[in-house]
This record gives structure tokens, C-alpha cells and sequence, in this order.
């Protein structure tokens, strides 16, 4: 068998194989699957004055191979006084593991401790330990209350265990929620607004930071000081609250006491999971499902990846399929807006004392600073009065052809955009003369620039190549040579013209036309000279430079503050990049940037509204599919459909009439081809035939097909 080394598998743990962790023995040997426990206790046993030869702590992930564990119960197990384990998910979680420890443990009398990962009674496990159930829950209540204080006492208590002592202090509680704030060892809601104040926060709105209080017990919390930081630097009051759950009581009504008293304006949630129940309805007053709707503000799911730093960067998924489902596909259910992975798990180290590969997360500034900025974003709009926010409105073109202005699946989109420029002006915005139909909308757009060109047209929005420059180079490089490689220099693109002939300075012509404070746009194409069928959701080809100058004017000089993609069918969601946990070397996350994004997306196709919601944090708003109506018979079916009424009158009574209609029902459906389609054969006898046709008939009459277009914020008329 080839077996490896721990330091030379390149991971901290590898489901599936067999792992020598190439530990020596000690006399006390701990295993557990939560890397800051096993950094918490390697911490508490550098703090304390043990020797190389106390303690040994292990990954139970590291074990996963039957041979992994018989070789560490033979190298360390079998020397140790006393083994300690604890299991998240019950015996069943390491069923080998606890058979062969168990046998171990009792045939050389070791003390076994075998300890619920969740804290809880578990009977199972306290039948395969050795220790009165009483020594277990004391152990156990040690590690589930965490930090140093409870770890270095947790050592004591099992020092007790081999020596026959009792100097260990008892556990002590550690709030199960409570307010965090760096360089603090604590401080409760009234202390706030002193911390605000001195960090320059006078009046700043106040954001919500929600993270795990395992990352408090264990000093895990480098992503939380960045992403306090962050915050900081855009000029937003952090309010960072450690909760054990969501569903934790004592945490859901702290946390619902907090978000109000401090008028917090957006969420940021660390935590993995969903709150809502999806067997129970779905309030309809479009308040967060749990202690967030304590309050009227966005949630924004932030997350914390298990693979490191330099895996996501290489990587294309972004994140590992246990962090998608946790932080991610369970999030979703309770609407959260996906943002990015702002920590990673730091490169595991060899701790020389314990002998077990440390490791904590490690925070990305960069990723940190743009859930900053894009949570800022959120607050503004939230927070600008209404006839002055400006909104960009963008109508996809699939494919790329005049005649496909304003493409959408199930969507009639130039209704729908102006019925909902018409309730924004309602509502108080500023709309200008916009078009009161989706004719209008589209009469104006054609005379716009468009996918086709911008000659013989009225261009109402240059952007200069001056400004698009100054952006274009905040680019990562990987990125323009992309862009470059395919497509050239920005001022070789064909969308690139002169604003004034008598002037030399080059600029875009871009195909919006403004409303007031409404930008409508017709989204542009991944390319051009290329079939746009093939391209228009190629995952690695670069857009154009006019593209990008597209978005770069929408969100610099327009200056919008949101912007919304109506309908299935845009293209932005496609371009090339990571999954999801974008970077800024990814094309969505560097041409939308941190603006908040809404998307009016057809309910029946959730699967490409998450490509939306995962890649440019889109909040999408479904809509209903088209009215369902009848397909009866028409064309060449209505005929055959009259013959065969014909037919089946004239059988019995005149059978010269019925062979001659048999045989002008055959020639009709053979010529239309609907012979074939329902599965005629020339072995088939005439009433075979006829059955045969009859059916299929039926089947595409009675048939429901989509009864036009859904128009967006309409419901379907009789």
C-alpha cells in the first residue's frame, strides 16, 4: 500500500487515504475534527509546562482509512495513559475508528474518553468510553464552553485522570452570545458607541457583523478584525456579535435585541446554515426569516472557505463542495445575498509540541475591502432619498440582432421595462420623459447604438477612451492581455468613433438612452465577427472593450447606484472566472465591481438564477412564467384533424368514400412528415395507422403551451 506522510500530502486531511501521521507516542492522545479545537489545545499546551512528550493531538479527518487508524492506535494509541475523542456526529461518524480504540483501550486499561462534538448527551458514546458519565460531561463541558481559560483547564482535568488529583478548575461559561471589538477582552452594547467614536464614527451607519463563537473560543478571528477593518475605512460602524447559532434562543434574542436599539442598515452574516423551514410558507412581507428580520435591512452572506488561499486562486470552483452547500445553497434559502469568501484556512504547520498540523484561518484584505465597499453600496441606496438615486436598467440582445432587442425567456421585456419605469416614477424617481410602452421603449432603443453599430444613429451617451483608460488599467493584468490577445487595443474597437469629427479625441458610443435618472441600456455582445450563438455564454471568452466600457460608465460616471438585468438571458453572469468566491481577476466581479444588483429572472429556471445570485451577488426577484393556454390544431394537423372527422363519418356508409379518405389522410400526414413523428410503420394496417395518428393528434391538441410573454409586475389578465 502506498502510504503517505502528513507534511507530504499537500493537504491537512485526504478523504480516502491512507495517512502515517508519523507521530510518537505521549501520554495523553486527543483526536478531534475541528481544526480550532486542535488549535485552541495546542495553544493551551504551549501556554502551560508541559513537555514534548505530553500531548498528542490529532485531525480524526486524517483517519479516515481503516490502515491510518491501525497504525496510529499501534505508534501512539497503545503508549498513551489516557485518549480522548470527540465526534461530531455520533459513533457512526468514525464507526472503525471506534471499535479498534474501544478494543485498544480496554485490553491495556488506557482511560477512554469518547465526546459529543455538539456538546450533547450522547448514550452511544458514553457506552464505549470508560469513564463514568459524570467525568465525561465535565471533559466535554470544558471544550463546548472553549477558550484558553477552559483548554488549559481541560488539560489539568485529564492530568487528574492519570495521577488521581483534582486540581483542575471547574468549566467556566462562556455566553453563548455576546459583542466582540479588537484589543478588547470584552465589552456589552453600551461600550459601542465610545469604540465608534474613537475610531472616527460619529453618526456612522452601523453594520452588523454575525460570526461563530467557535471562532472566539478558539482566537480564530483574523477575517473578522479584516472585515472590521474594511468597514471602518468605508465609514461604517461595525457591530460585531458572536452567536453559538442562528438557532440558538439566548443567540437569536440577543441578536434581535441588537439589530434595532443600534438602527442597524445592512447585515453581514458569517455563519453557515439556514433559519427558514421550506415545508412552511414563506412570509410574504419580505422580512429575513429568523433574528435578522428583527430589522428592515439587506443580508449579506460572507464566507469562510476551508481550502486555502493558494488552492482558490489556482482553482476555478472557488469553493470545496462542503463550503458551497454550507455557506452557500443553505444561505440561499433563506435569500441571502452572496458575496465573496473573505478567509481562507491558512497552509497547516507542523506544531512541534503536539505534533498536530495547526492551522486557523487567514484573512483576504482585498476580498474584505470589497464586501466593504459593496456593503457600503447597499447602505447608500437604502439611505438615498429616492428622486435622487439613479439606476441603471439593462435589456439583454440574444442573439445579436436588432430584431432580438430586449430578449428574455417568458419575459415580455420592453413591457415590462416600462412598466417598471412607470412605478419607479410612482414611486418618486426621477424618470424623465420615459416611453409609457414596450413599444415606445424599443422604438427609442433602435435608434440608439446597438450590437449592430452605432452608424446612422443617434448616440446620446459618449464615453471618452480617456476615462475608459484610467479604469481599464486598475485591471489586473492577466485580465487586459486577455482582452488584448483577443481583441486588440481599445481604440481598434468598432464601437469607438469620434463625439465630434472636428475633434480628434476618440470615445465609445454606448447604446443607453437616459430617463432623468434612469439609464436604459441594451446589454452588449461578448464579441463580434463570431457567432453569437456560440459565444454568448462561452465560458472563456473575454468580452470587448466596449463591454467593459459600458459597465465602467454606468458605474463612474453615471454613477448608478444599482442596477437591474431584466430577464433570463444576460450575459454577465457568464463571463470567465471562478464558480463562485469570485476574485478580482474574475470578469464579473472587475466589471460590475461592488454594486448592489437586482435580477427579474423566470421562476421555472432557478439553476441560472444562481449562476446570477453566486457570480455578481444578484438578488434575484422571480417572476411568474407566461399564462398556459391550449395548443389545439392548426395548419396541416386542422386538415388532417377534418379528414379523419371526415373518415370516421363516412366509415360503414360508403366505403369507396372511406378507402379514398384513408389514403388522403396517409399522403397528408406522410408529406408533413407527422407519419414519422407518431411512429407509422408500412407493416401497420390501416386502422393501426389510423389509431396511431389519432392519438398523436390528441396529445399536441390538448398540449399546454406558454399564452405570450409574463409582463413583470403584472399579474396575468382573463
Amino acid at each position: 500500500m502506498h502510504l503517505l506522510r502528513i507534511e507530504q500530502s499537500g493537504e491537512l486531511y485526504a478523504d480516502g487515504e491512507a495517512i502515517d501521521l508519523g507521530q510518537t507516542p505521549a501520554l495523553i492522545a486527543i483526536l478531534t475534527a475541528a481544526d480550532s479545537e486542535i488549535s485552541l489545545l495546542s495553544a493551551a499546551v504551549r501556554q502551560s509546562d508541559r513537555g514534548g512528550d505530553a500531548v498528542r493531538i490529532a485531525n480524526l479527518l486524517s483517519l479516515s482509512h481503516p490502515y491510518s487508524v491501525d497504525l496510529y492506535c499501534q505508534d501512539v494509541l497503545a503508549h498513551a495513559e489516557m485518549i480522548v475523542i470527540r465526534l461530531l456526529g455520533g459513533v457512526s461518524y468514525w464507526s472503525y475508528g471506534v471499535e479498534q480504540v474501544s478494543a485498544l483501550a480496554k485490553e491495556k486499561g488506557i482511560p477512554l474518553a469518547l465526546l459529543s462534538g455538539d456538546g450533547k448527551p450522547d448514550p452511544d458514546l458514553d457506552a464505549w468510553s470508560t469513564l463514568p458519565v459524570a467525568d465525561l460531561a465535565r471533559l466535554n463541558a470544558y471544550l463546548t464552553e472553549g477558550g484558553m481559560g477552559n483548554a488549559s483547564a481541560f488539560l489539568d482535568a485529564l492530568d487528574d485522570h492519570i495521577n488521581g488529583t483534582t486540581q483542575a478548575l471547574p468549566p467556566q461559561p462562556f455566553l453563548p452570545a455576546g459583542l466582540y471589538w479588537p484589543d478588547h477582552a470584552s465589552c456589552d452594547a453600551s461600550q459601542m458607541p465610545s469604540l465608534w467614536q474613537e475610531a472616527g464614527l460619529d453618526d456612522a451607519p452601523v453594520v452588523a457583523i454575525v460570526f461563530y463563537r467557535a471562532l472566539m473560543q478558539a482566537g480564530d478571528i483574523a477575517p473578522v478584525d479584516a472585515m472590521i477593518m474594511a468597514l471602518i475605512k468605508q465609514g461604517l460602524a461595525p457591530l460585531p456579535v458572536f452567536v453559538a447559532s442562528l438557532k440558538d434562543g439566548f443567540s437569536a434574542e440577543l441578536l434581535a435585541g441588537l439589530l434595532p436599539e443600534h438602527h442597524v442598515q445592512v447585515i453581514l452574516n458569517m455563519t453557515s446554515f439556514a433559519v427558514s423551514d421550506p415545508h412552511r410558507d414563506a412570509a410574504d412581507d419580505g422580512i429575513s426569516p429568523g433574528p435578522f428580520g428583527a430589522v428592515d435591512a439587506p443580508v449579506l452572506q460572507v464566507m469562510l472557505a476551508s481550502n486555502t488561499i493558494e488552492n482558490w486562486q489556482e482553482g476555478t470552483a472557488g469553493l470545496n463542495p462542503r463550503d458551497l452547500a454550507m455557506h452557500v445553497v443553505l444561505p440561499e434559502l433563506d435569500g441571502r445575498i452572496t458575496s465573496r469568501a473573505v478567509g481562507f484556512k491558512a497552509p497547516p504547520v507542523l506544531d512541534d509540541l503536539t505534533q498536530a498540523m495547526v492551522t486557523g484561518y487567514q484573512a483576504h484584505y482585498g476580498r474584505a475591502d470589497f464586501v466593504a465597499k459593496l456593503t457600503a453600496a447597499w447602505q447608500r441606496l437604502n439611505s438615498t432619498p429616492r428622486p435622487q438615486k439613479r439606476l441603471g436598467l439593462v435589456m439583454a440582445n440574444y442573439p445579436n440582432k436588432d430584431s432580438r432587442l430586449a430578449n428574455g425567456v417568458g419575459l415580455d421585456t420592453p413591457e415590462s421595462t416600462a412598466h417598471v419605469l412607470s412605478a419607479l416614477g410612482e414611486a418618486g424617481y426621477e424618470i424623465g420623459d420615459a416611453p409609457k410602452t414596450g413599444r415606445g421603449v424599443i422604438n427609442n432603443m433602435l435608434t440608439a447604438p446597438s450590437n449592430t453599430g452605432f452608424k446612422d444613429r443617434k448616440v446620446e451617451v459618449w464615453y471618452d477612451l480617456a476615462s475608459y483608460q484610467k479604469h481599464y488599467k486598475d485591471l489586473p493584468e492577466d485580465l487586459r492581455q486577455l482582452i488584448e490577445d483577443q481583441w486588440g487595443a481599445p481604440e481598434k474597437d468598432p464601437m469607438v468613433g469620434r463625439e465630434d469629427e472636428k475633434q480628434d479625441h476618440l470615445a465609445f458610443a454606448l447604446p443607453v438612452r437616459i430617463y432623468g435618472h434612469i439609464a436604459v441600456a441594451v446589454q452588449p455582445a461578448r464579441g463580434y465577427n463570431i457567432d453569437p450563438k456560440t459565444s454568448y455564454h462561452s465560458p472563456d471568452l473575454p468580452p470587448p472593450h466596449h463591454y467593459l466600457a459600458f459597465y465602467f460608465w454606468l458605474r463612474h460616471q453615471f454613477e448608478a447606484d444599482a442596477v437591474m438585468h431584466m430577464g433570463k438571458h444576460g450575459n454577465l453572469e457568464w463571463l470567465p472566472g471562478k464558480a463562485l468566491a469570485l476574485d478580482s481577476a474574475c470578469f464579473p466581479d472587475a466589471i460590475l465591481g461592488p454594486m448592489p444588483h437586482f435580477y427579474p429572472f423566470i421562476v421555472n429556471d432557478p439553476g441560472e438564477g444562481a449562476q446570477a445570485k453566486r457570480r455578481t451577488a444578484g438578488v434575484i426577484l422571480d417572476h411568474l412564467t407566461p399564462p398556459m393556454t391550449l395548443a389545439d390544431s392548426h395548419g396541416v394537423m386542422a386538415e388532417l384533424e377534418t379528414q379523419m372527422d371526415e373518415y370516421f363519418e363516412a366509415a360503414g356508409l360508403d366505403s369507396r368514400r372511406s378507402d379514398a379518405l384513408m389514403q388522403a389522410i396517409l399522403m397528408t400526414a406522410d408529406r408533413a412528415g407527422i407519419a414519422d413523428d407518431c411512429g407509422i410503420t408500412p407493416q401497420d394496417g390501416d386502422d393501426e395507422k389510423l389509431l396511431k395518428l389519432d392519438n398523436f393528434l390528441c396529445d399536441l391538441k390538448e398540449m399546454q403551451i406558454r399564452d405570450g410573454l409574463h409582463i413583470y409586475g403584472r399579474s396575468p389578465q382573463d
